[in-house]
C-alpha cells in the first residue's frame, strides 16, 4: 500500500487522473470498475425474492426475515460495496446498545404499511463518487436511542392519505443531537485493492458507546442446486496490529481483509435461519444472523469457533466523548504481505483521491459557479453513481424454481411476467434508487444517461445498449418496463436518449461514437416496429399506450380496463410515437452522412411523422381532435362504446407532452441527401393538411425545416398555460397539472358514476395506480427537462423575434430560450440555498434546514411540491432527479 502511493507523484495524480482511469477501464486495459456500490440496500420485499402464490411480495418476505434469510438472486447492506457479479460483498453493521436487532440494513415501511405507500425511514446521503468508484464517501445518520421500528410502522399505517408521512425525525430520536454520524470513505490503489475508512462521530451530549462491524460475506450461490462450490473465508495468519480474514473463491482466488487494530473476528454462515424462521430444529448451527445473536444476545456460541464461514465480521467497540470522532481502517486486497498497511499511507492516499474527484469534478461546473451549486452537482452525480446495483433475475428459473429448493406455487407460472422468460439479467445496472425502486425501470433509465454521459459516456452507452440486448428486449420489441410488470408500457424515450449521449459525448470528445448510435438504431427499429403494431389500437396513428408512467394523471387508471368500457385516444402516447419518430429520424440522417442506405428509412421515420401530426387533427378522418380549437390545448378523446367521444379536459402535462415532438433539419445536412429531400419535399407539396407542421425559413443563404406536432399559433396557445403562475409554472419549475383544478376539478360523470381531478401538489391522496406517486400537481424533473429541450429547439428555428410572456400577465417578454433559462433557474433553486439560507427541498423540517450536521446533506427526491418545492416521494431518487447536475453544468444557477 504505501508503495502504491509512492508510485504516483502529486502532479501526476491531480492530472487527469480519473480521466485516465476511464480510459483504461474502457479499453480493458485495467478493470477499475470491478468493485464499486453495486449492493442493493433492499433486497427483501422484491418481486425476485417472492415465492408467494400470488404475488404479495411485500408480505412474501418482510423485514423481519431479512436479517435470518439467505437471498437468492442479490445482496444488500449499509454503504455496501461488491464486485460486479456480487459473490464478494462488503457493508457495515452497527449497533447502539439499544436496537433490538443489529442494524445491517437501513428500514422502511412497506407498500402496504405506508399511507402514501412504501417508504425508507432514515438518513443516508451520497457525498461523493468518481465514476471509476476510485473515490467514494457515504453519510449515515445512527440514533442512539432504541430504533423505533415497531412506531413507524403502526403510525403511517393509521395515518390516512390525506396526512403527511410519519418520518423517523418526528419520533424524537434525534432530539439534543443523541445520534451517531457514520461516514464510510472508499479508495482503490490498484483495480483490485479497496481502502476503506469508516468516520464514527458522537453528535451527542453524552458519552456514548457504539459496536462497528465492518462485514464480508460471499454471495450464497450453493444452495439453490445449481452449483455446489462452496466459497471460504478463515481467519488469517498472525500479524502486526492488523486481524486478517482470508478469502478463498473459485472465481477471484485468494483476497484478504485487513482489519486496523487486532480486533476480533467473527465468522458464521451465508446461509437461511430455518431454525428461526420455519422451525427447523434440524437447521443450520451457524447461520446468516448469527452475529445478531452473539452481540445482542450475548450467545457466545452462536458463531464458529473454528473461525472459518462463509461470513466474517471485524468486531470494534468504541466509546465516544461528546462531539469525539474516531476512524477506522481497513484493507480488502488481492495483495498478501500485510506489512504494507500504514495508517500514515492510507490516510495519504485517501487525501489524494479526494484531491483528484475535486479536479474532475471541476471541469463539469461552469465559471463562476457558487460553491452551494458546486456542492449540489457533485452530490447528485454522487447519486447517481452509488445507485449503480447488480441486478440478477433468471426469468424461467424464477418461475420453475432451483433443483435445490421447494417447487415454486403453480399459479406464478401463468402469473406476473410469465410472458418474458427470455429475460436474464445478470449486470451492473443503474437504479431509480436502491430502496424504494431497487430494480431498473427503462424510461427512468435513459434520464439517468443524460447526465451519467458528462461523467462516464462509456457506461451510458452500454446501460442504454443493454435493454436492448436479446435477453433483455422482448423477441416481439418490446422493451422490459420494471419487475413488477415487465409488460406494462414506458414512454418511448430510449431513442431520444441514445441520440442526447452521443452528442454529448460528440461534444465533450470532438468525435461521435457512430457504431454505439448503429447498433442501438437498429434494434429500436424493432422496438418502433412493436410502438406501431400494438399500440394503435385502430391503425389510425393515435396511440394508446396506458398509463405511460404517469401513474395517476389522468381521470382512470389508464394501465387498467376503462371502467365505461371503450378506449382512450391518448395525446401523451400519440405525441410520444411523435417524438419518437423525429428522434429516429435524426439518427437515421446522422448515419445517412457515411452511409446513404439510411436515407430511406430516414425518408419512413419522416413519413409516419407526416401521418402522426395528420391524425392528431383528424382521427380516422372523422374530425376528432386531440387538439381543443375552444380552449387552445390537448386533450386525451374518451371513444365509449355506442360511439361517442368525449374529450376530457383536464389540464395536465399530456396536453404539454406534444411539444416534445419538435426538430429543426438544416440544409447542410440535407442538401448531403439529395434522395431524402425529394421525398420530403413531394410531402410538403402534396399533403397540404401537413403544411401547418412544417415550416421553411431562409437565413443567410441557409435553409431550414421545422417539423414540429405544435405550430406557432398553437405554441403560443399552449405557453400561455404553461408560463401562467395560476396555472402551470411554479417557482420551482411545471407542475403536472394546472393548479386551475385547485379552485376548478374536473368532473366526468358518466353512467351514473362520478370521475374526478383535483389539483394535489403534495403526496396523492388517491389510491389509483397504488397511490405511490403523484401526477396531478408536483414538479417531476424528466419531464421538466424535455420542457426545457423542447424550448431550446423551438427557439432555434424561431430566433430572439418570437417572444412570450414571462410569467404570464407579468408585461415581461422573453425569448423561448430565455425562458428556458429561466426554468433551468427555476428547478436547480430547489435544492439551493436561498437569501436566508434555507433550501426548499428540505421543506419545513428544522433540522435539516438550521444544523451545519444537516443542512448540507442533500436528498433528491422523486418529485416535488408543486408550490413550495419541498421533496416527496422516494427520497433517495437521484436517478432522474439526477438532471439537475446536467441543469447546472448547462445553465449554471
Amino acid at each position: 500500500m504505501a508503495k502504491a502511493v509512492q508510485t504516483f507523484s502529486r502532479s501526476q495524480a491531480l492530472h487527469g487522473a480519473e480521466r485516465q482511469r476511464l480510459e483504461e477501464d474502457a479499453l480493458r486495459k485495467q478493470h477499475w470498475k470491478r468493485w464499486g456500490p453495486y449492493l442493493s440496500e433492499r433486497a427483501w420485499g422484491t418481486v425476485r425474492e417472492d415465492y408467494s402464490p400470488y404475488g404479495t411480495a411485500w408480505e412474501s418476505f418482510p423485514h423481519d426475515h431479512a436479517r435470518s434469510r439467505a437471498y437468492r438472486w442479490n445482496e444488500d447492506g449499509l454503504a455496501g460495496i461488491s464486485d460486479r457479479h456480487q459473490y464478494i460483498c462488503f457493508a457495515i453493521a452497527l449497533w447502539n446498545g439499544r436496537d433490538p436487532i443489529l442494524k445491517e440494513r437501513v428500514f422502511g415501511v412497506t407498500g402496504n404499511e405506508g399511507n402514501h405507500g412504501e417508504d425508507v425511514k432514515e438518513y443516508y446521503f451520497y457525498l461523493d463518487s468518481t465514476p471509476t468508484h476510485s473515490y467514494m464517501k457515504y453519510l449515515y445518520k445512527y440514533p442512539q436511542a432504541e430504533f423505533p421500528y415497531a412506531k413507524l410502522v403502526e403510525e403511517n399505517r393509521r395515518r390516512g392519505r390525506r396526512d403527511g408521512e410519519y418520518e423517523l425525525i418526528d419520533t424524537g430520536v434525534f432530539d439534543k443531537d443523541r445520534y451517531f454520524d457514520v461516514v464510510v470513505e472508499y479508495a482503490k490503489t490498484t483495480p483490485e485493492e479497496l481502502l476503506i475508512r469508516i468516520h464514527i462521530t458522537n453528535r451527542g451530549p453524552e458519552c456514548a458507546e457504539l459496536t462497528l462491524l465492518p462485514t464480508l460475506w460471499f454471495r450464497n450461490t450453493w444452495s439453490w442446486g445449481l452449483d455446489a462450490r462452496r466459497p471460504r473465508m478463515r481467519e488469517g495468519p498472525a500479524a502486526k496490529d492488523l486481524s486478517i480474514v482470508e478469502l478463498g473463491h473459485e472465481y477471484y482466488g485468494k483476497r484478504f481483509l485487513w482489519c486496523e487494530g487486532k480486533p476480533p473476528l467473527l465468522f458464521t454462515e451465508n446461509e437461511t435461519n430455518s431454525r428461526r424462521l420455519y422451525g427447523d430444529q434440524d437447521g443450520s448451527k451457524y447461520v446468516k444472523d448469527s452475529f445478531h445473536d452473539y452481540i445482542i444476545h450475548r450467545k457466545a456460541d452462536a458463531v464458529n469457533p473454528e473461525k472459518i464461514g462463509s461470513k466474517a465480521a471485524a468486531q470494534y467497540v468504541l466509546t465516544l466523548a461528546p462531539g469525539e470522532s474516531e476512524a477506522v481502517r481497513l484493507c480488502l486486497t488481492n495483495e498478501s504481505d500485510p506489512r504494507r498497511f500504514d495508517k500514515k499511507h492510507i490516510d495519504g492516499l485517501f487525501e489524494q483521491r479526494v484531491e483528484e474527484a475535486d479536479e474532475f469534478y471541476e471541469d463539469l461546473a461552469p465559471a463562476h459557479l457558487s460553491e452551494d451549486a458546486k456542492l449540489v452537482q457533485r452530490q447528485a452525480f454522487a447519486g447517481l453513481l452509488w445507485s449503480k446495483q447488480f441486478y440478477h433475475y433468471d426469468l424461467k428459473r424464477w418461475l420453475v424454481g432451483d433443483p435445490g429448493m421447494p417447487d415454486p406455487p403453480q399459479e406464478r407460472l401463468h402469473g406476473r411476467n410469465s410472458d418474458w422468460t427470455h429475460l436474464y439479467n445478470a449486470d451492473v445496472i443503474s437504479m431509480p434508487d436502491k430502496w424504494e425502486y431497487p430494480w431498473y425501470a427503462a424510461w427512468d433509465l435513459a434520464f439517468h444517461c443524460i447526465p451519467l454521459a458528462l461523467v462516464d459516456s462509456t457506461f451510458a452507452k452500454e446501460q442504454l445498449i443493454l435493454m436492448l440486448r436479446e435477453w433483455y428486449m422482448h423477441p416481439n420489441g418490446q422493451m422490459p418496463a420494471y419487475e413488477w410488470a415487465f409488460g406494462d408500457v414506458n414512454p418511448p424515450v430510449h431513442a431520444w436518449a441514445a441520440w442526447r449521449v452521443y452528442k454529448i459525448e460528440k461534444k465533450r470528445k470532438g468525435v461521435g461514437d457512430r457504431v454505439f448510435l448503429e447498433r442501438v438504431f437498429h434494434k429500436l427499429l424493432l422496438n418502433f416496429t412493436w410502438w406501431v403494431n400494438r399500440k394503435d389500437a385502430e391503425g389510425k396513428n393515435i396511440f394508446q399506450g396506458g398509463f405511460l408512467g404517469l401513474d395517476n394523471i389522468g381521470v382512470f387508471d389508464r394501465s387498467a380496463p376503462l371502467p365505461t368500457g371503450g378506449h382512450i385516444e391518448q395525446s401523451d402516447a400519440t405525441s410520444w410515437m411523435g417524438m419518437y419518430c423525429l428522434n429516429m429520424l435524426s439518427i437515421a440522417l446522422e448515419l445517412a452522412r457515411h452511409n446513404r442506405a439510411y436515407e430511406d428509412v430516414a425518408s419512413k421515420f419522416f413519413e409516419h411523422f407526416v401521418y402522426i401530426c395528420r391524425a392528431m387533427n383528424n382521427i380516422g378522418g372523422e374530425k376528432i381532435e386531440l387538439w381543443n380549437r375552444d380552449d387552445g390545448f390537448f386533450y386525451d378523446v374518451l371513444h365509449l362504446p355506442d360511439g361517442q367521444t368525449c374529450p376530457l379536459k383536464v389540464r395536465s402535462l399530456v396536453g404539454l407532452i406534444p411539444l416534445f415532438a419538435v426538430e429543426t433539419l438544416d440544409s447542410e445536412l440535407i442538401d448531403q441527401l439529395p434522395r431524402f429531400k425529394h421525398r420530403m419535399q413531394w410531402f410538403i407539396e402534396n399533403r397540404p393538411d401537413f403544411s401547418a407542421h412544417v415550416e421553411t425559413q431562409s437565413r443567410d443563404g441557409e435553409v431550414r425545416r421545422f417539423l414540429s406536432l405544435v405550430n406557432r399559433s398553437r405554441l403560443k396557445s399552449v405557453l400561455r398555460y404553461m408560463l401562467d403562475e395560476e396555472e402551470f409554472l411554479s417557482p420551482y419549475g411545471i407542475r403536472a397539472l394546472s393548479r386551475y383544478h385547485k379552485d376548478h376539478p374536473y368532473v366526468l360523470s358518466l353512467m351514473g358514476q362520478e370521475y374526478r381531478v383535483d389539483y394535489e401538489p403534495a403526496e396523492s391522496s388517491t389510491g389509483l395506480f397504488g397511490g405511490n406517486s403523484n401526477w396531478r400537481g408536483p414538479i417531476w424533473f424528466p419531464v421538466n427537462y424535455l420542457l426545457i429541450e423542447s424550448l431550446q429547439k423551438f427557439h432555434y428555428f424561431l430566433g430572439e423575434d418570437f417572444k412570450v410572456e414571462y410569467p404570464v400577465r407579468s408585461g415581461r417578454f422573453l425569448s423561448l430560450n430565455e425562458v428556458a433559462s429561466e426554468l433551468s433557474r427555476r428547478l436547480t433553486h430547489i435544492f439551493l440555498r436561498d437569501k436566508t439560507g434555507q433550501r426548499p427541498v428540505h421543506g419545513g423540517v428544522r433540522k435539516f434546514q438550521d444544523d451545519p450536521c444537516w443542512r448540507d446533506a442533500i436528498p433528491f427526491y422523486e418529485y416535488f411540491h408543486g408550490d413550495n418545492g419541498a421533496g416527496i416521494g422516494a427520497s433517495h431518487q437521484t436517478g432522474w432527479t439526477g438532471l439537475v447536475a446536467k441543469l447546472i453544468q448547462q445553465s449554471g444557477e
